[in-house]
């Protein structure tokens, strides 16, 4: 039986740019996106690839691809029998007729952007969407025919409350998803929101919300499965575990990251600079690092330990301690990280033996 081989597929393109964001993504350059689907599709011929168990478009925001767009880059990769294959949507994107060309495509899963589902929330964060048009997109998945679909959420923007993201989360489950991603939001160098002290999130809040979050998705029949991700039995996102288990996946596109039995190598950032690689030849490649056995042991261990797997309970000197203190729960051998040590998951992280 073969390891699990993924791709991810990078769209830099964005409508709109929001202040939080530190990926490689531009909202002027849309004019670019027939010729960079052609360079997505030489640089997949390049590469030769085995078929793939997963496959993942993230961005930027990848549902500004029109369906004969996207079809021409999932021809080109030729995913294996059965993949899980994800197309991550802004709501203001979303029509019945992008969704339908989406699976005619060989699409399988949408993971939604919809962060918040409070009006002043969605403006301190500068998404652009509405919250009442969250309901009929994600009806509209539905009726395309999606049974598997992922509602992106980010809790801890300025001026949210506990009630605030209480009711988001509600919201959130009453629209029926597979799996919900709640995110603590991060101040990101270099952005506009790193600029903005006084728009800074509350830690402590952000803590209290944390809490909330797992407590409300359990009680709706939601598992935690990551830190930051639940899912409804048997619908984790398998390209995240692939992440997760230190699998090997390949990054198409521009600042796309790829792995391959511990090396790791990144592509050049920018749109431009990519294509005209792509267009003469030369290597895509930015950078790479190749990890030691031990630095990926290390890794490996605490990517686990992120996860409802755990890690074995004699990877900590002090695990009795660890039991004490509420911060891990052992069970079969292995040790898991409890609510609060999700909270304090770097400090616990620190005490593995590594």
């Amino acid at each position: 039986m073969t390891a699990p081989f993924g791709v991810y597929v990078h769209i830099p393109f964005c409508s709109n740019r929001c202040d939080y964001c530190a990926f490689a993504t531009w909202d002027d350059r849309s004019h670019l996106i027939d010729d960079y689907v052609g360079a997505l599709v030489e640089e997949t011929r390049r590469a030769e690839l085995p078929p793939a168990d997963t496959v993942f478009f993230g961005g930027g925001t990848p549902s500004l691809l029109r369906p004969e767009q996207l079809a021409t880059v999932l021809s080109a990769v030729a995913p294996g029998p059965g993949a899980e294959v994800t197309v991550e949507c802004n709501p203001e994107t979303v029509t019945p007729d992008l969704l339908s060309g989406y699976r005619a495509a060989g699409v399988n899963r949408i993971s939604l952007g919809v962060q918040s589902l409070s009006a002043s929330v969605l403006h301190a964060l500068g998404r652009r969407h509405r919250r009442d048009v969250v309901a009929p997109v994600a009806e509209m998945v539905s009726d395309a025919g999606f049974t598997n679909f992922n509602l992106d959420l980010i809790f801890g923007a300025a001026g949210e409350t506990l009630e605030d993201w209480s009711e988001t989360l509600r919201g959130a489950v009453d629209l029926g998803p597979t799996h919900i991603s709640a995110y603590a939001l991060t101040v990101e160098p270099g952005t506009p929101l790193a600029a903005a002290p006084d728009r800074h999130p509350d830690a402590d809040l952000q803590a209290d919300m944390y809490s909330v979050t797992d407590e409300l998705l359990r009680a709706a029949g939601y598992q935690w499965y990551e830190i930051s991700n639940w899912s409804r039995p048997g619908r984790e996102c398998r390209h995240n575990l692939l992440y997760w288990r230190q699998g090997d996946y390949r990054g198409l596109g521009c600042a796309a990251h790829s792995h391959r039995s511990g090396r790791r190598w990144w592509n050049v950032r920018t749109p431009e600079r990519y294509m005209r690689a792509v267009a003469t030849g030369e290597c895509v490649e930015a950078g790479s690092e190749s990890l030691s056995l031990d630095a990926r042991v290390s890794e490996a261990l605490t990517l686990s330990l992120r996860t409802r797997e755990g890690v074995p309970a004699d990877a900590f000197d002090d695990v009795s301690e660890l039991c004490a203190a509420g911060l891990v729960d052992v069970a079969d051998g292995r040790a898991s990280l409890t609510v609060r040590g999700r909270l304090l998951a770097n400090e616990v992280a620190a005490r593995l033996r590594g």
